[in-house]
């Protein structure tokens, strides 16, 4: 496995692994709860949505964007999902590692440097790996900071 692809893997795995640890953190009123905003503002996206949708992301940009697998991806129901457990939006980010780790591992150097086109996108297979890492980081964020105002002004201690 390439060098590139194995720090790819393991700071996603870095990301999962801190939103898995909110995740597991908190109960599951937590998990489901949006910030509330004034009318007319964007929504907010509770814990296990932005989980959820970081997944989602994830299997779009390797599973049918890189692997050119067929689209499963149901975007609109990732923002509209309410957990019913922590193990629930666990089980995502582990079945998204799952599925991620043998499409990257089987990357060549030639082919992190092609460009693909799918679903009106066009990016090098490299620019994917680092728009994903960056997607999570900033969900990540958003998580941490969704967190704090559940928790009431609480960093979270995990």
């Amino acid at each position: 496995m390439l060098p590139e692809i194995q720090d790819t893997l393991a700071s996603l795995a870095g990301l999962r692994g801190q939103m898995a640890a909110i995740v597991a953190a908190t109960p599951l009123a937590g998990l489901n709860w949006r910030p509330s905003l004034p009318p007319a503002a964007d929504e907010t996206n509770s814990l296990a949505v932005l989980a959820v949708h970081s997944t989602g992301a994830e299997h779009f940009w390797f599973a049918e964007g890189i692997a050119a697998q067929p689209p499963t991806r149901q975007r609109a129901a990732e923002f509209s999902f309410v957990a019913q457990s922590a193990e629930q939006v666990l089980q995502a980010l582990q079945a998204a590692a799952a599925e991620s780790e043998p499409i990257l591992a089987a990357l060549s150097a030639a082919r992190l440097d092609e460009t693909l086109t799918f679903n009106g996108r066009t990016r090098s297979v490299r620019g994917i790996l680092q728009h994903v890492l960056a997607h999570y980081a900033m969900h990540l964020g958003h998580m941490q900071l969704t967190y704090q105002l559940w928790a009431e002004g609480k960093a979270f201690a995990g």
